[in-house]
C-alpha cells in the first residue's frame, strides 16, 4: 500500500525550501516486512488538498525570489546600489533593524587581535599618538600592543625626540624595580609614551594655555643687551655693566657679576662657565655657580662686540677690527686674526672654522688650527655692513644694512644665491636645514629655502608686527619673535600662520620694547623694557611645562595652531615703524 513517510524526529526539520520540494513527500511503495515493522514508523496523515496547494505556492515563493536574486547578481555594482536602497525604502522600521544586525557583526571583526604582533604593531604604528590613547581604552589586547615601547619610540623619533627624558626614565626605572617582569613587559609604563605625550601636552599649552609669566626685575632701567639660557639658569648682561645669574624655576637672582668698568655687550655660557665682553675691552670668565670672576682676559683695545663658543675655545670680535681665539682651560690667547678693516660685527664658531661679519662689508672665514695665515676666504659682495651671520659648517649666510641676505659655500667661498625681498638691515636670523628665518627692522619676518634660494613664505601680513623685529628664535614645531612694538609672537612653522600673541606690554604703545628672547621647548625668556622709561627693565620667564595651564587649554575653545580666529590679537599701531639699534 502506498503511504507517506517522514524523516526521523532526530533529524533536523526541513527548510522552508525543502518543505515546498517534491521530496518531502514521498510515495513510497513498502515491502511485507516494511508493512510488519510499519507500525514502528512515525507517520503523518495524507495531506489535504489545501494544504498540498499551500506548499506549492510556498515553493513557487522561492521560485520568485531565487529569480530576483539571479537578476541582482547580474547587476552592475551601480545598479545594486540603486536596489539596496530601494529595498531599504520600502522595508518596515522592523525589517531595516533585523538588516542591521545582520550586517554589524560583519564589520566588527577585531583583526588587530587576529594579526600576528609583528604586524599589529606596524598597523599601530601609523596611527597619530592622539588615536594611538583612544586604542589603549579598547581592549585589553589593543592596550598591550598601542602601549609597546617600540611604537612609542619610533613616535618620538617622528618628532625628532632622540632621548627619553631623563626625568621620565628616573620614574620609569624606579618603577619597574618594584613590579614583576610580567607586568613591567606589559609596557603599559612606557617611558617613550610618556614622553611624547609630554611633548603634545607642552605644544598645546604653547598653543592655547593660559600662562602666567614669572617677572624677574633687575639692571634698573637699563637696557638687556645680551641673554642667555640654558633650561636652568639664565644670564642677563646689560649696559649697567653687570650680569646677573637667575633661577629659571624660581625667579630668584642667583647672583649680580660685577667687575666690569663698561657696558657688557655680549655674552656666552657653558656648564658653569660664563664669559662676558664689554666696552671695557675685556673679556671676563665667571663662575655661575659662585658668582666669582675667574680671569680677566686682556687683549682686545676696543669694544668686545660678539663672541662664539664651541667646546673650551672662544672667540671674540673687536671694534678693533680682530678677532681673538682664547682656550678656557688656560685663560691663554691662542690666536689673533687680523684682516677686517672695520668692526667686527657677529661671529660664527663651530669648533673648526670661524666665520666673522665685519662693517667694512665683508664676511671671512678662518681655520684657527692653521699655521701661519688662518684666513681661508673673504666673501665679498655685500655693499654695507654686515650685522647677522649663520653657519651650519657647509653654508654661510649672511645679512646686512643693504637689505640682501647671501648665501655661501663654506668650503670655496663662493657665493650661492641672494635673498631679495628685505627693506632694511636683518637684525636676526635661524638656519635649520635648508629653511632660513630672518627677522628684519622693516618689520617682516621671512622664511627662504637657501638650497633653491626662493622665498617660502612671508609670515602673515594681517597678524606681522607693527615695528622692528628684534629676536627670533626657532622652537620645536613654532617660530618665536619679537619686535620694538611690545609683543612676542607665536608663529607655526610649517604653514607661517600666526598663532598667538605670547606676550603684549601694556605699554606697547608708548614705549614697551621687547629687546631679546631665548626659549627651549619648555619655557621662554623675554627681556623687556623701554627707551623713555615707561616699562620697568626685567626679564618674563613662561613656563609651558604647566600642569594647571594644560589643564585650563584642556577646557579653552581656542583655535588650532596655525589659526587665529579665537585670538585677540592686541591693538598695534601700524603706522609706527620702529628700528634696530645698529651700532
Amino acid at each position: 500500500a502506498a503511504i507517506l513517510t517522514v524523516l526521523p524526529v532526530c533529524q533536523q526539520p526541513p527548510t522552508v525550501s525543502e518543505r515546498g520540494s517534491s521530496h518531502f513527500l514521498q510515495a513510497t511503495t513498502l515491502s511485507d516486512e516494511q508493512e510488519q515493522t510499519k507500525s514502528h514508523i512515525p507517520r503523518l496523515k495524507l495531506k489535504s488538498k489545501s494544504e498540498i496547494n499551500l506548499i506549492i505556492k510556498e515553493d513557487n515563493k522561492m521560485g520568485h525570489i531565487d529569480s530576483w536574486l539571479n537578476a541582482y547578481q547580474n547587476f552592475t555594482e551601480e545598479d545594486q546600489r540603486i536596489a539596496l536602497e530601494r529595498l531599504i525604502d520600502n522595508s518596515t522600521h522592523k525589517n531595516i533593524r533585523f538588516m542591521r544586525d545582520v550586517i554589524e557583526p560583519l564589520f566588527q571583526r577585531d583583526f588587530i587581535s587576529l594579526l600576528p604582533p609583528e604586524l599589529a604593531l606596524h598597523v599601530l604604528s601609523k596611527l597619530e599618538p592622539k588615536d594611538l590613547v583612544s586604542a589603549t581604552q579598547t581592549c585589553r589586547t589593543w592596550r598591550q600592543l598601542a602601549d609597546d615601547n617600540t611604537i612609542w619610540r619610533q613616535k618620538c623619533l617622528e618628532e625628532n625626540v632622540k632621548e627619553c627624558s631623563t626625568t621620565i626614565l628616573k620614574q620609569y626605572k624606579s618603577w619597574a624595580k618594584t613590579r614583576t617582569p610580567e607586568i613591567v613587559g606589559e609596557n603599559i609604563h612606557s617611558p617613550w609614551k610618556k614622553t611624547i605625550m609630554r611633548k603634545k601636552r607642552i605644544e598645546k599649552v604653547w598653543i592655547e594655555g593660559d600662562v602666567t609669566p614669572l617677572e624677574l626685575v633687575g639692571h634698573d632701567d637699563h637696557v638687556v643687551t645680551c641673554l642667555q639660557f640654558d633650561g636652568q639658569r639664565i644670564v642677563s648682561g646689560s649696559d649697567d655693566s653687570t650680569l646677573k645669574v637667575w633661577n629659571a624655576k624660581t625667579g630668584h637672582c642667583q647672583s649680580t657679576l660685577i667687575g666690569h668698568t663698561g657696558g657688557v655687550w655680549c655674552l656666552e655660557m657653558k656648564d658653569d662657565w660664563i664669559v662676558s665682553g664689554s666696552t671695557d675691552r675685556t673679556l671676563r670668565v665667571w663662575s655661575a655657580e659662585t658668582g666669582k670672576c675667574i680671569e680677566t682676559l686682556y687683549g682686545h683695545c676696543s669694544t668686545v662686540r660678539c663672541m662664539a663658543l664651541s667646546g673650551n675655545q672662544v672667540v671674540s670680535g673687536s671694534r678693533d677690527n680682530t678677532l681673538r681665539v682664547w682656550d678656557l682651560t688656560t685663560l691663554k690667547c691662542t690666536a689673533v686674526l687680523v684682516g677686517h678693516f672695520a668692526a667686527v660685527r657677529c661671529v660664527c664658531f663651530d669648533g673648526k672654522k670661524i666665520v666673522s661679519g665685519s662693517y667694512d662689508n665683508t664676511v671671512k672665514i678662518w681655520d684657527p688650527n692653521q699655521a701661519g695665515n688662518k684666513l681661508l676666504h673673504t666673501l665679498q659682495g655685500h655693499t654695507m655692513r654686515v650685522y647677522s651671520l649663520q653657519f651650519d659648517g657647509k653654508h654661510v649666510v649672511s645679512g646686512s644694512l643693504d637689505t640682501n641676505i647671501m648665501v655661501w659655500d663654506a668650503d670655496t667661498g663662493t657665493l650661492l644665491h641672494t635673498l631679495v625681498g628685505h627693506q632694511s638691515l636683518t637684525s636676526g636670523m635661524e638656519l635649520r636645514g635648508k629653511t632660513l628665518v630672518s627677522g628684519n627692522a622693516d618689520s617682516f619676518v621671512k622664511i627662504w629655502d637657501i638650497e633653491t634660494g626662493l622665498l617660502v613664505r612671508t609670515l602673515d601680513d594681517k597678524n606681522k608686527h607693527s615695528s622692528a623685529v628684534t629676536s627670533l628664535q626657532y622652537c620645536g614645531k613654532f617660530i618665536v619673535t619679537s619686535s620694538d612694538d611690545g609683543t612676542v609672537k607665536l608663529w607655526n612653522a610649517e604653514t607661517g600662520e600666526w598663532i598667538r600673541d605670547l606676550v603684549s606690554l601694556d605699554t606697547r604703545q608708548t614705549g614697551g620694547v621687547v629687546w631679546r628672547i631665548k626659549a627651549s621647548e619648555t619655557k621662554l625668556v623675554c627681556a623687556v623694557g623701554s627707551r623713555n622709561g615707561t616699562e620697568l627693565t626685567k626679564l618674563l620667564v613662561l613656563n609651558f611645562d604647566d600642569l594647571a595651564a594644560a589643564k585650563r587649554a584642556s577646557h579653552s575653545q581656542s583655535a588650532l595652531p596655525g589659526t587665529s580666529a579665537s585670538f585677540d590679537a592686541a591693538a598695534i599701531n601700524f603706522n609706527s615703524l620702529g628700528h634696530v639699534n645698529p651700532t
